[in-house]
């Protein structure tokens, strides 16, 4: 990611791309000591062997990983040749602001997520329940949530119109890869049929 945005940009001294990088570091370091201190199995689950993933989902993570890494290509070379123009630093300051409390979403998500996983899959091995705490009491899909306002907001902060096309793809992708989880869950898991009755929304509260 350093090497993404500094390298195009041609420059280091940029606060917004490493305010970018400290909240991605920040999150990493959040959810690396929420696992290891409060769930290493789930640690055991991210780095063992992906038995059960489905096909799309690896498709769709490819694409969202290959499209985060264009969108910081494009933001440093906006930063280079100026393709964006003069942007309001109150618009960067709140789209820091907004990046934040998504991973802050995201970090909660997982917390209150024993099968928290990166993939698609039902962990049958692990006794796999549908979790019901946390955010999930107001959304179904929370950490989708918080990662679609980072990728809307993080663009902004690096003053770049031009990556928020990379961005909205990336928010098309993870619209999608929720739609296609839901399904599997509702027709894999036992009891995710009960809880979407229960919480009807996805992404947003009492809107979608």
């Amino acid at each position: 990611m350093g090497v993404a945005l500094f390298w195009s940009a041609g420059q280091i001294d940029w606060w917004p791309a490493r305010a970018s990088i400290i909240v991605m570091l920040a999150w990493i370091t959040a959810t690396f000591i929420i696992i290891f201190r409060f769930n290493p199995n789930l640690l055991a689950e991210r780095l063992g062997p992906r038995k059960g993933a489905k096909h799309w989902d690896t498709v769709i993570v490819s694409i969202l990983g290959l499209m985060q890494l264009v969108r910081y290509i494009v933001a440093g070379l906006d930063q280079r040749y100026g393709w964006t123009g003069g942007f309001p630093l109150a618009a960067q300051i709140a789209a820091l602001t907004v990046c934040i409390l998504g991973y802050t979403l995201v970090v909660w998500a997982t917390a209150s997520n024993t099968f928290f996983s990166q993939i698609v899959r039902i962990q049958s091995e692990r006794g796999h329940t549908v979790s019901t705490g946390g955010p999930y009491h107001y959304v179904r899909h929370p950490a989708y949530a918080g990662a679609i306002l980072y990728e809307l907001a993080v663009p902004v902060l690096l003053a770049s119109w031009w990556a928020l096309i990379a961005s909205g793809l990336n928010v098309i992708l993870l619209i999608l890869r929720t739609t296609l989880e839901n399904r599997s869950l509702q027709g894999e898991l036992t009891g995710y049929i009960e809880f979407a009755r229960q919480v009807r929304h996805r992404l947003l509260p009492g809107i979608w």
